[in-house]
């Protein structure tokens, strides 16, 4: 039986793993755009902070629309 509204344990850490390296990914970007003087290469840079930035809100929205797992919840019953 499969269930489409709920996340296991490794697949929520996949989830957050990505959301992890899309938030570094932002503020890099971010933060460099101060730096660079060359203006397509800046423009490139803002590009890949509005995908970073839809990239983190769909990702949140994985989290808001799956119910943890009872198996993500306790640990996977790992002891």
């Amino acid at each position: 039986m499969e269930n489409n509204d709920v996340m296991g344990m490794h697949e929520t850490m996949d989830v957050h793993e990505i959301l992890n390296f899309k938030t570094v990914c932002l503020l890099k970007s971010k933060l460099m755009q101060g730096v660079v003087f060359d203006q397509d290469l800046r423009a490139l840079m803002q590009k890949d902070v509005e995908q970073s930035i839809r990239a983190i809100k769909e990702l949140k929205d994985i989290y808001k629309t799956f119910k943890p797992t009872a198996e993500s919840i306790n640990g996977g019953g790992v002891q």
